[in-house]
């Protein structure tokens, strides 16, 4: 049973899990998510450092955290390793310092049975933080749930398809409910007029719950955002399994944090139901 051990806890995230729990209550004690259809099937959220993009992370998760979720799968971008296809961690667990999140291997079997594009790459876990800066609010939110981590490589048209349709299919053979969350930051480094403007894009198709002009765009404009075709896989996967209603929670860019707007990068939580 292999052990994914935490990549970027003590700098990117608080390793103590006092601090830690501490940083999350404040977070979420500050995201007002309004009314939310219920269950939430999906969310969209950052994965910057937790200073920065944890403010609005913290949105997602206070969405999700009455979905009753048995399961999360997760889908993040490959940042360091380039591959073709998405990579399924298949077992074992997820460290963290709130306690290990053990990784749903039926699930995740199921998904892998349903494309040729899911493939095993375990090199593009190893640094990679897209979806350990998911962990702390799982674990501190959505106790008890298991994940099944996806990390996508080059993102095509075909491969973010592909994988929406694997996960409705596998999803919908479920007894249980399973959360969906895409990783993703939006634009990087740009001032913040020119970001809010790219970030608007990404917005609009969110909300919009349209993962054909979220796609197009990415294709027309690939500084939309990092993760854009894990948003893609997850909006299309919940639209198969029946999701109706999408709303952007929360909007920011880290010079809200920094101070500093002459470059920034986009973060964005998003709600599916």
């Amino acid at each position: 049973m292999a052990v994914r051990r935490a990549a970027v806890a003590g700098s990117w995230y608080p390793d103590n899990p006092a601090r830690l729990t501490q940083q999350l209550g404040r977070y979420l004690d500050r995201a007002d998510i309004g009314e939310i259809g219920d269950p939430v099937r999906a969310v969209i959220a950052p994965h910057a450092g937790l200073m920065y993009s944890g403010p609005v992370a913290a949105f997602s998760y206070k969405a999700a955290a009455g979905s009753g979720c048995a399961s999360a799968v997760l889908v993040g971008p490959s940042h360091y390793v380039p591959f073709r296809g998405v990579s399924l961690w298949p077992d074992g667990s997820w460290e963290t310092p709130l306690g290990p999140i053990p990784v749903d291997e039926e699930l995740g079997r199921a998904i892998r049975e349903a494309s040729n594009e899911i493939v095993e790459v375990p090199a593009a876990h190893g640094r990679e933080h897209s979806l350990e800066l998911q962990l702390p609010f799982i674990a501190h939110l959505l106790r008890g749930a298991a994940i099944v981590p996806l990390v996508m490589g080059h993102q095509t048209r075909a491969t973010a398809f592909a994988l929406g349709a694997a996960l409705a299919r596998a999803i919908a053979e479920q007894q249980r409910r399973v959360l969906l969350v895409a990783s993703s930051d939006l634009s990087h480094y740009e001032d913040a007029k020119t970001a809010h403007a790219l970030d608007g894009v990404v917005t609009g198709a969110v909300e919009a719950l349209d993962p054909e002009a979220l796609m197009t765009a990415l294709e027309a404009e690939p500084r939309h955002a990092c993760g854009g075709g894990p948003m893609v896989a997850v909006l299309d996967a919940a639209r198969r399994l029946g999701s109706t209603s999408s709303r952007v929670l929360h909007y920011a860019d880290s010079g809200d944090v920094s101070g500093d707007k002459s470059s920034v990068v986009g973060y964005m939580s998003a709600a599916i139901w």
